[in-house]
């Protein structure tokens, strides 16, 4: 009865590919070991079982000598069933289609359940804080090797169970990233050294995708820049460096790649042009930590000069040279939204990177941005699959939120502490405007004048206003009043990037809060400085025929 019971399950054929249960295979190699199979009846009726069901239930027949509870008791240590009810000394349930009571641990008897998912057959990891936490990325022109690079390192660190196996194309996984051969969005990927525990960003170097860059960079503490030995320095070079600069990314590590396919000369040129653009970005670029290597070499597994000896090299250089930055953990969390995601039986997550303080499970918070507020409780906290018993700030966490569909939530919002940070779309800021020579417009721009403003994960539309003068140079500091389009979160300091199209104009700091705009002044944002200045001639016409 016990043995029918089991091949019974409802749940028998998705069970078993549980990769937990795995080592229970291996006790069956071939047809010929398998057992008769065994008669099975439901109410009378006899059952069928599927060619691979049959191997799997010749796997548990073999083991039915040692009794029924031998049985739980072995899919138990391998974590294959939830341990409830301690009232009847923990018993493991099992799924079945028969009603026939199942013994417990302990030789107590209990009715079985039917479970409504198979996947809470395995228990998640929780995830073990004995290391300190670094967040860094891959940064640099698009073909030059970053996602070949981190597909590498997972690879080095596997070897030592540091690391899970990442291929190249588990990294750029999107449709649209296979078909084009670059990387669109900012990928995440998990690895550990001796010194450190860290999370990973891809980012891409496409310039078509620098608002995903920015994205993905405001949550590094520190940057490895990628640069191809036969390219050099490539104008996503500047510009990631520019833009990671003025983040706030204080510490970079260079790796020249693809070494393999250049001279020695050629190489050396390409160090010293690295050299010179890291101090005329700000960085201490004579004392820089520059390493030659081929990340594809390392990829494929070759030990030599510029293979996994390369690897080893750079990920030593990033434990010493990026420093782990003291994480604000006593202000109420806020972390920016990077993603949303739906899933299915469980809610909406919310990814991005805790930007300050704890958040546990229970916690009461808002989604705040866009001009939308929404209250809700986090359900569930998570870190590369493993859960948070407490996030900290630093820890690139996905949290299960309650009662939110996916689309009322974007990326830019922010998941805050009830209370604790109020929309903004009137601001005063400081704001410095590149030249061209910097990778700017090479033109003034005057007051009305519409760009798009990046800050933290959120991207919005505003108009600036001149103080005190009618344009404002290339290469000038100036005061700025900021109007945007839509309400979003920000605090006084928070830094924030200037675009026009594709071109970085500037980059600044909100200084100061002004009174927000009413609703007819933010209907006016849309009309552009044209429809303003026509606006106001009628104006002043029409009280040109009063007086």
């Amino acid at each position: 009865m016990y043995l029918s019971t089991v091949l019974g399950s409802l749940w028998l054929k998705v069970l078993f590919h549980v990769r937990e249960f795995q080592p229970l295979l291996a006790t069956v190699s071939n047809s010929e070991r398998y057992p008769a199979p065994p008669t099975l009846r439901k109410n009378g009726n006899h059952c069928s079982l599927s060619a691979a069901t049959y191997k799997h239930s010749c796997t548990l027949y073999s083991l039915h000598n040692g009794g029924f509870n031998s049985i739980v008791m072995r899919m138990a240590a391998l974590k294959i069933f939830s341990r409830l009810a301690p009232s009847v000394g923990k018993p493991f349930y099992f799924s079945t289609g028969f009603g026939h009571s199942i013994p417990g641990v302990n030789g107590k008897h209990c009715n079985p359940l039917i479970l409504s998912s198979v996947r809470f057959y395995a228990e998640k990891k929780i995830y073990q804080r004995d290391k300190p936490h670094c967040n860094v990325g891959t940064i640099g022109h698009v073909d030059h090797g970053k996602t070949t690079l981190t597909a590498a390192i997972t690879k080095v660190l596997a070897e030592q169970e540091l690391a899970s196996v990442k291929r190249y194309d588990e990294i750029d996984n999107a449709p649209e990233e296979k078909q084009r051969g670059i990387t669109i969005n900012v990928a995440h990927v998990e690895y550990s050294t001796d010194a450190r525990h860290y999370s990973h960003t891809d980012c891409p170097g496409h310039a078509d995708y620098i608002k995903n860059m920015i994205t993905g960079t405001a949550q590094m503490d520190g940057a490895i820049l990628v640069v191809s030995a036969t390219d050099g320095v490539m104008p996503q070079t500047r510009e990631h460096l520019l833009l990671s600069k003025q983040i706030g990314i204080q510490h970079i590590v260079v790796y020249i790649n693809k070494v393999d396919a250049a001279d020695a000369e050629m190489i050396e040129l390409v160090e010293m042009e690295i050299r010179e653009l890291l101090t005329e970005m700000g960085y201490d670029g004579e004392h820089a930590t520059v390493i030659k290597g081929s990340a594809l070499s390392a990829l494929e597994g070759n030990n030599n000069e510029i293979g996994v000896k390369t690897i080893v090299e750079l990920l030593k250089a990033v434990d010493e040279k990026i420093p782990t930055p003291v994480r604000d953990l006593d202000k109420p969390f806020m972390m920016p939204l990077e993603n949303v995601y739906s899933i299915g039986g469980r809610g909406t997550v919310v990814t991005g990177r805790l930007e300050r303080g704890i958040l546990k499970k229970g916690n009461e918070c808002e989604i705040i941005g866009y001009n939308k507020v929404i209250k809700t409780t986090v359900t569930g906290v998570e870190m590369f699959h493993k859960i948070l018993e407490e996030s900290q700030a630093g820890d690139q966490l996905g949290a299960l939120i309650r009662g939110t569909k996916r689309d009322e939530v974007r990326r830019g919002m922010f998941l805050v502490k009830p209370g604790t940070l109020k929309m903004r779309d009137h601001l005063k800021a400081q704001v410095y405007v590149l030249t061209k020579d910097e990778g700017g417009r090479g033109r003034p721009f005057t007051s009305l004048f519409q760009l798009q403003i990046f800050s933290k994960t959120w991207d919005c539309a505003a108009q600036v206003y001149i103080e005190g003068k009618d344009l404002v140079m290339p290469g000038e500091d100036s005061q700025l009043s900021v109007k945007l389009f839509k309400p979003m979160a920000v605090e006084k300091g928070q830094k924030f990037t200037l675009r026009d199209g594709v071109v970085t104009v500037g980059f600044g700091v909100f200084a100061d809060y002004l009174p927000n705009l009413k609703e007819e002044e933010r209907q006016l944002l849309h009309e552009g400085k044209k429809g303003i200045e026509k606006r106001a001639k009628k104006a002043a016409a029409a009280n040109a025929a009063k007086a």
